[in-house]
């Protein structure tokens, strides 16, 4: 990542921090200095850094627009193996884009608290060390070097992703006007308490408090929203009718990404059609047999050496004509082709990036689990759609349903492309026994109405359509055992607890596209040859069978119980889970594709509160 004007560099994030921490909007709070990630109007992709995925691209023009064209991996520099690159090259100045934010600065020595262009800092920096990159107060009374400015711990965001620096004249001066503001930010106390946080002009004499800025208060104390969005350098031209609310620097509420992920599945199963997929970005520029031969004339296409031209360019015109049937279609939903790959193993063809293998089903749960596959090789693609500010996407329950005005855009401009990353890596898909899951489905219908009403009045909270968008019963089944699972596979496989992901393979019988079950717990890294096995061997026969035994009998009592035991999700009308809490099933928030929401480990195993409604029958019972 690079400052943008000065063109220096700052620091390192990986890419999968640019989808879902630091993505564009977001404040990246270094050691020395603070900066903003900019819009992609600022960045230039790397050359060679598109990333094909046709399914995921196709869902990300469904969102921002037909004229996406492709797909991109963030700004890098250059591998170069074991050769150094200078600080001094152009190469080391590739990388993101950022500008400072906060713009306000504060001196730890004096407390002067002042702009940017107030020209009391100088920017300091040093090519070979990029984390000492900072500002100064050049003309503090400090004896010795000036002291090291840090950015001001303050700013302003409204609901609509607008955000802004604190506004500190208007602030301490309530509005009215002052002819040469010159403002210090003092602390009375050790506690950074807001109470002991005043705010001072020195030519007017006037100060306030900054408590006064939060809770209740901020209302009369902050001006109205000004429609700022400083990643893209411009402001909203609509009024912006949303309250500000004052927020810290490095707040997790500052930024919240909006993503879709996909695998990539391979859809050839002649080895000639295989590798026309992997080389797509390469062969959707092939025009023409001329062109074609052109290509291979010049070295451009060496893993096609065995086959003729009319060969490959048949297998160009089947993909080009798969491919423009699936973008006619509107149907873009990107977990039904991966289970009917993953349902399917025999029939899945194996690629670099994609690879089965089907393992029997452990004994004591042959009766509720149809297929265990193990895939010991996946290649995940995630796409960076927007951002919100304050609101949770996964106060929505799904994406697709932020409202357009809450997510904020990429770019000031309809973007041509699209921020992405890919991981590789390995895991575990679980088929449940359809059988078995309706017939569980038709003796919980008690169960299944207290997670609707409690589904319909979450979504009445958020102004939302209170009647549609309930998973139904069956994903909180599917989506209790993933957690469970997640927590034991963490303590055997020394993968962290956010390391491991889960995919969940839902839907009713009555839906579009007949009934799904199964869950996909996987790891995935940067890495170009992924993971190392550690979840895969979980997975076989014997070892699967402990380990889901083990999964389960934790989750009979709970350190919390009696009360998470007896938790229903409608009692409080906040929550949208029964028996689950942080010590028995919630995971981190990486990991969970619903927030933590439509868990029960009552629908897996008895509990103390009952055992009407558990799924599995632990061997003695």
């Amino acid at each position: 990542m690079r400052q943008r004007r000065e063109r220096c560099r700052l620091g390192e994030l990986r890419p999968s921090q640019l989808m879902h921490t630091f993505g564009v909007g977001a404040v990246v709070d270094l050691p020395e200095i603070s900066a903003l990630v900019m819009g992609l109007d600022d960045w230039k992709p790397a050359p060679h850094g598109e990333i094909v995925e046709e399914r995921l691209l196709a869902a990300v023009r469904e969102v921002l627009g037909s004229q996406v064209e492709r797909l991109y991996a963030p700004p890098h520099m250059p591998d170069l193996g074991d050769l150094p690159v200078s600080p001094l090259d152009p190469e080391a100045l590739i990388g993101v884009p950022v500008a400072p934010f906060p713009r306000w600065l504060r001196c730890p020595y004096c407390d002067v608290l002042a702009p940017l262009n107030a020209g009391f800092f100088q920017l300091k920096t040093d090519p070979y060390r990029p984390d000492r990159t900072r500002y100064v107060h050049a003309n503090c009374r400090k004896p010795g070097q000036p002291p090291a400015a840090v950015p001001a711990r303050f700013l302003t965001a409204c609901r609509r992703g607008h955000l802004d620096d604190f506004p500190w004249v208007h602030y301490v001066h309530r509005g009215d006007s002052c002819e040469a503001p010159a403002l210090r930010l003092r602390e009375q106390g050790a506690s950074g308490d807001p109470d002991d946080i005043w705010v001072i002009c020195e030519s007017c004499k006037k100060t306030r408090p900054l408590a006064d800025a939060l809770g209740d208060r901020a209302a009369e104390a902050l001006p109205s929203c000004r429609g700022r969005r400083p990643h893209l350098r411009d402001f909203e031209t609509a009024p912006c009718t949303e309250r500000v609310e004052t927020i810290a620097l490095g707040a997790s509420n500052s930024w919240f990404s909006l993503t879709l992920n996909a695998f990539s599945i391979p859809r050839a199963v002649d080895p000639l059609g295989g590798q026309v997929e992997r080389h797509w970005a390469v062969l959707e520029k092939v025009t023409s047999r001329e062109v074609l031969a052109a290509f291979r004339a010049i070295g451009q296409l060496p893993a096609f050496a065995a086959y003729s031209d009319d060969a490959i360019w048949t297998a160009i015109e089947a993909k080009r004509a798969g491919s423009a049937a699936e973008e006619q279609s509107r149907n873009r939903d990107l977990k039904a082709p991966e289970w009917e790959v993953l349902s399917q193993p025999q029939q899945a063809p194996d690629s670099p990036d994609f690879r089965l293998r089907e393992v029997p089903v452990p004994e004591p749960f042959g009766d509720r689990i149809e297929r265990v596959v193990l895939v010991e090789r996946l290649r995940e693609v995630q796409s960076l759609l927007g951002f919100t500010r304050l609101v949770s996407p996964g106060d929505f329950g799904e994406q697709a349903e932020v409202p357009p005005e809450q997510r904020v855009p990429l770019s000031r401009h309809a973007p041509r492309w699209a921020p992405a990353a890919e991981v590789r890596g390995e895991g575990i898909f679980l088929q449940f026994s359809e059988e078995a899951v309706r017939e569980w489905e038709s003796r919980v219908g008690g169960h299944d109405l207290a997670f609707r009403a409690a589904h319909e009045l979450w979504r009445s909270q958020r102004h939302l359509d209170p009647h549609v968008g309930y998973p139904g019963l069956r994903l909180c089944l599917l989506h209790s055992l993933s957690h469970a699972l997640m927590r034991q596979f963490a303590l055997e496989s020394g993968y962290s607890a956010a390391g491991i992901r889960e995919r969940i393979y839902s839907r009713a019988p009555v839906e579009e596209g007949g009934p799904m079950a199964g869950i996909l717990l996987y790891t995935a890294a940067p890495d170009s040859e992924g993971t190392l096995g550690g979840l895969v061997r979980l997975g076989e026969t014997r070892t699967l069978g402990r380990q889901l035994l083990l999964a389960l009998e934790q989750l009979r009592v709970c350190t919390s119980d009696p009360l998470c035991a007896e938790h229903r999700p409608v009692e409080e009308g906040v929550t949208l889970h029964g028996a689950a809490c942080h010590a028995c099933l919630f995971a981190p928030e990486t990991s969970c594709e619903r927030g933590n929401r439509y868990l029960d480990r009552s629908v897996l195993i008895p509990t103390l509160a009952g055992d009407e409604a558990a799924f599995f029958t632990l061997p003695g019972e």
